[in-house]
């Protein structure tokens, strides 16, 4: 799915509006260029569908509002066009509706372009931003309009956590205080969601499907993927001309598994139907460790992001991109947003303190046997998410993410017996763990990459058994810097059990980058030496193949996320 340039002189100039009564305002987002459009492979386009407003299927007709015309496959297909790992239709359009509405992110005149949102003050500046981006919506803030924006890319059709972040992806690749902002919107009609319950870091956004501990996560992945595009273009545009570029490949490479593997852990604690979690004094025992996916990605992505932004930032100034070019401010204008979507450091210990209190738990609920079975849904990116089940939800007030289940209380899609449940987080990543240590004793001897992946996942099995002991007796003091200690391993080892799930579970056949062992093994390397763990012995080095996947993807106009998404523009 490619941008193609115009077609001739008199092409119409795609456009996208919501109509005068919802309120939105055409200012807000210049015209993309003349027939930009997502074609299909040569020799022709199939005529596709019209991009309409929200509240309209795709192809019913044009009810007052603009449309965007698309050159490309039939409804069905256009999905599959959209990325590798296709989401429900009415998700693909309503992101194609957002980005189109945000205009070019290279036009210094659109203020949604990085140059705009670049130059305007960290934290404090995005709000302003866009709340001068058009006329009519002076004085509305960004709150308000939040609300027209989204309203009008169909953004509150969107119900699951998972698939809401996914059509939010426009948007929260260009600015991160923009996006989290835009996250705590509930609906049409519906103000920007309050928080409740303590502390502002553990409460939940009341009528938004994004959980408040994935929202920060969520959005500080995609705006930081943003910034390696922009670090990996300069090193794949200039590397031929100039030798010395070529030593930051490696660099990039690692930038860029970390943050599949970041993205990863996100998607899955998306994807996970939630129970209630326990409050801060409940002691050790069954069902002490659930719901703390959320708590696990609110602290290890800020930590692990935050090394591979400042990796980024050498990367960007060894090119002589300074502050004052686009990758510099973007990232610059990102650092000055962390505290601000909850991402920062501060935001870290807190979930750091949480995890520590559930350590004891985590430690008797380890299981000592391999996961068997099929994987558990949230792992199957490809599939749609599964909806909460009903004990769950009724525990959550009546709604959680957005997931409903059907008229029996049972989980279309299926979540299998022992696979989530009360307790399920720690037990199906340390099952998953193990099920990766053993499969390096009947890894074939030719297939190096999963041979290596295998013993990897072994000598990080090796450090989660040595965890067992210490964590039975760290709740004792959660502040302790022992007990951060065994907490930010245990995160770590979760995250190397993510990886794990999400690379088997897309290893399907289809030949897809995420289900294949390089990024995987260069995630988990990565996680190895966070941890202090020596690495096995010799192996493949992937970043060379992970480099040139991250190179092609930004030659050919492709998202650095789990998804491989298209981009529009």
């Amino acid at each position: 799915m490619a941008v193609t340039p115009p077609a001739a002189p008199s092409a119409p100039a795609p456009a996208l509006a919501a109509s005068p009564a919802r309120g939105a305002v055409r200012a807000a987002a210049p015209a993309p260029p003349p027939a930009a459009a997502f074609t299909a492979p040569p020799p022709a386009a199939v005529s596709g569908p019209a991009v309409s407003p929200a509240g309209e299927e795709a192809g019913s007709g044009d009810r007052g509002g603009g449309v965007v015309r698309l050159a490309g496959p039939v409804p069905g297909a256009l999905a599959h066009r959209y990325a590798a790992l296709p989401p429900p239709l009415r998700v693909a359009l309503a992101a194609l509706r957002l980005e189109v509405l945000l205009g070019d992110p290279r036009d210094a005149a659109n203020p949604y372009s990085l140059p705009a949102l670049t130059s305007a003050p960290a934290a404090a500046g995005s709000a302003a931003c866009a709340g001068s981006a058009a006329s009519a919506g002076a004085g509305q803030g960004w709150d308000g309009r939040a609300g027209v924006l989204l309203t009008a890319a169909g953004l509150g059709q969107v119900c699951a956590a998972d698939q809401r972040v996914r059509a939010l992806r426009p948007l929260l690749r260009r600015d991160l205080a923009l996006g989290h902002a835009a996250g705590r919107w509930g609906g049409p009609g519906m103000p920007p969601a309050r928080r409740v319950r303590g502390q502002d870091g553990e409460s939940c956004p009341v009528s938004s499907p994004v959980p408040a501990a994935l929202l920060g996560p969520a959005a500080l992945v995609a705006a930081a993927g943003s910034v390696l595009r922009q670090a990996a273009l300069t090193v794949a545009g200039r590397g031929s001309g100039e030798p010395a570029l070529r030593q930051w490949q490696p660099v990039l490479a690692a930038a860029f598994a970390d943050l599949l593997a970041c993205e990863s852990l996100t998607c899955v604690a998306l994807r996970r139907p939630a129970a209630p979690a326990p409050g801060p004094g409940a002691g050790p025992g069954p069902g002490a460790g659930a719901g703390l996916l959320g708590a696990v990605a609110g602290y290890v992505v800020p930590t692990v992001l935050a090394d591979v932004l400042a990796q980024l930032g050498l990367v960007l100034a060894e090119c002589g991109h300074g502050p004052a070019s686009t990758g510099g401010g973007m990232l610059a204008k990102l650092t000055g947003d962390l505290p601000l979507a909850g991402v920062d450091a501060a935001g870290a210990a807190h979930w750091q303190a949480r995890l520590a209190r559930a350590l004891p738990a985590l430690a008797a609920e380890e299981p000592r046997t391999a996961h068997r079975g099929p994987l558990p849904a949230p792992f199957r990116l490809a599939d749609p998410p599964a909806p909460a089940p009903a004990g769950d939800i009724a525990a959550a007030g009546g709604q959680e993410g957005g997931h409903t289940p059907d008229g029996h209380g049972h989980e279309p899609g299926g979540l299998e017996p022992g696979g989530y449940g009360v307790g399920g987080d720690s037990v199906v990543l340390s099952g998953l763990l193990r099920a990766g240590a053993a499969r390096a004793d009947g890894a074939d001897g030719a297939d190096t990459g999963r041979a290596a992946l295998g013993a990897l996942a072994r000598r990080l099995l090796t450090e989660q058994r040595a965890l067992r002991r210490p964590c039975r007796t760290a709740g004792a003091d959660p502040g302790a810097v022992a007990a951060r200690a065994l907490a930010d391993r245990q995160a770590l080892l979760w995250l190397a059990a993510a990886v794990l799930g999400v690379r088997e579970a897309a290893d399907d056949g289809r030949g897809l980058f995420l289900g294949g062992t390089h990024w995987a093994l260069l995630a988990l390397s990565g996680i190895a030496g966070r941890l202090g763990v020596p690495l096995p012995g010799p192996a493949p080095d992937p970043r060379v193949p992970v480099w040139a996947e991250l190179a092609d993807r930004v030659r050919r106009g492709v998202d650095c996320d789990v998804y491989a998404t298209r981009l529009l523009w």
